[in-house]
């Protein structure tokens, strides 16, 4: 009677995983063609509606599959060509930069003439900036950023993506910019002073647009006065008074002036209001 009962319950767990395994099957499937996954037999269009639908609900690897099936199965269907640039779209939203950067170059080079171009750049150009990472880091990304901003400005001076481009493009050179300081400062509060200079100097000459300008002029004029070059220093500063007369590295700049040094300094800067004062005179 035991046997008995143990093989009794035995057919009705095989019986209940059976069922569940049917019934599990049959939900993964309806799942999956709710995500996109269609069938071999689909058309363009099934597949591109697919791909979007995916794409919506955040099933972004489903969304790229879906697109690249279009170009692959139907290479001369209406929707191939938009499935490769939305190809690169859904791997941009995914966070999937490496294949959107891929699929972006591939649309730019197959289609160069079409009415998205600028779109596929500016795409391509967000993979590179979201991927910036902090001052502290090596830059590499950063300088691929600039050059892929850079080239959708020149390339398209009118297109709707530039503006936000040329923000974009500021905030990469302020990124810049800040790891130059940040290496002239480790440089400087370690006494390698000229290597110090020259990173400041970087930053003075070639980000001159940036939020790091006054600081760098100030840290300038730090390390020439630790290696008692007066003259160049009191240069600086006047330039930084001039420049940024209300700045807080104006102001730290004058404090570590000596006396001597501040009268020459308030006396350039006289000089120089009354020279701009005249220039500006009307006749």
């Amino acid at each position: 009677m035991k046997i008995y009962k143990f093989a009794l319950y035995g057919l009705m767990l095989s019986a209940l995983a059976l069922g569940g395994c049917s019934t599990f099957k049959k939900d993964d499937e309806s799942k999956a063609e709710a995500a996109g996954k269609v069938g071999e037999e689909a058309t363009p269009i099934e597949l591109y509606n697919a791909g979007l639908k995916a794409m919506k609900e955040g099933n972004y690897r489903v969304a790229i599959t879906s697109f690249e099936d279009v170009e692959r199965k139907f290479p001369y269907s209406e929707y191939a060509t938009d499935s490769q640039l939305l190809a690169g779209k859904a791997a941009h939203q995914g966070r999937f930069f490496d294949d959107a950067i891929v699929a972006l170059d591939r649309f730019i080079e197959l289609h160069p003439g079409n009415d998205q171009i600028d779109y596929a750049y500016y795409l391509q150009a967000l993979c590179y900036y979201e991927q910036i990472s902090d001052v502290s880091r090596d830059q590499q990304m950063t300088q691929d950023t600039l050059k892929a901003l850079d080239t959708l400005i020149k390339r398209f001076p009118n297109s709707q993506y530039t503006r936000d481009a040329q923000l974009k493009r500021d905030l990469t050179l302020d990124h810049l910019a800040g790891k130059e300081m940040e290496i002239g400062r480790y440089y400087l509060t370690r006494g390698h002073t000229n290597a110090s200079i020259n990173r400041f100097l970087n930053v003075v000459r070639n980000y001159q647009t940036t939020t790091h300008v006054p600081e760098a002029l100030h840290r300038l004029v730090e390390a020439y006065l630790s290696l008692g070059i007066e003259d160049e220093a009191l240069r600086i500063a006047s330039i930084l008074a001039y420049n940024y007369p209300g700045d807080k590295w104006y102001e730290k700049t004058y404090k570590i002036l000596n006396p001597e040094l501040r009268d020459e300094l308030n006396s350039e800067r006289s000089w120089l209001d009354r020279t701009v004062d005249a220039i500006l005179a009307p006749e």
